[in-house]
């Protein structure tokens, strides 16, 4: 639900992709099998590829499969800068697993802003990061098996 703090993981298959390809595969799957997923970044991504790569990623993911259902979900993991600049660039979903305390004023800036805040990291039902180099056909079938 977006502007509030998510109290139980995501109902959706959680699928960790680690780029724009990856995440295309996913979405065409779950169109294909008429599900929603959630597309997540790898642990700690927010960090590392930040918020400004990951909502274009989305964005681009979101114009090859317009009809895909799925929500995002950038993995910020104890990093508050990370966690803020995303928030801030109002990226669609933001995991954070850093104290408590910041967590609760992280989320009230998320709610400000309308983005989806989490305190601790959904369990992925499949991350493509093994298959870094396979093709989109192979990342989309193992997606589909997963989702059918």
């Amino acid at each position: 639900m977006a502007g509030s703090t998510e109290i139980g993981p995501p109902r959706e298959p959680v699928i960790v992709v680690h780029s724009l390809a990856q995440a295309t595969a996913a979405l065409k799957a779950a169109e294909g099998a008429g599900r929603s997923i959630v597309i997540a970044s790898p642990p700690g991504a927010g960090s590392y590829v930040g918020p400004g790569w990951f909502g274009s990623m989305v964005d681009a993911a979101r114009q090859a499969v317009p009809d895909a259902g799925f929500s995002a979900l950038l993995d910020c993991a104890d990093d508050v800068g990370a966690a803020l600049a995303a928030i801030r660039s109002e990226i669609e979903g933001v995991v954070f697993t850093g104290r408590a305390d910041v967590a609760r004023r992280l989320a009230d800036i998320a709610q400000q802003h309308g983005v989806r805040f989490l305190t601790a990291r959904p369990a992925p039902t499949l991350d493509v990061g093994d298959d870094f180099f396979a093709s989109p056909e192979i990342i989309e079938r193992r997606c589909a098996d997963l989702l059918t």
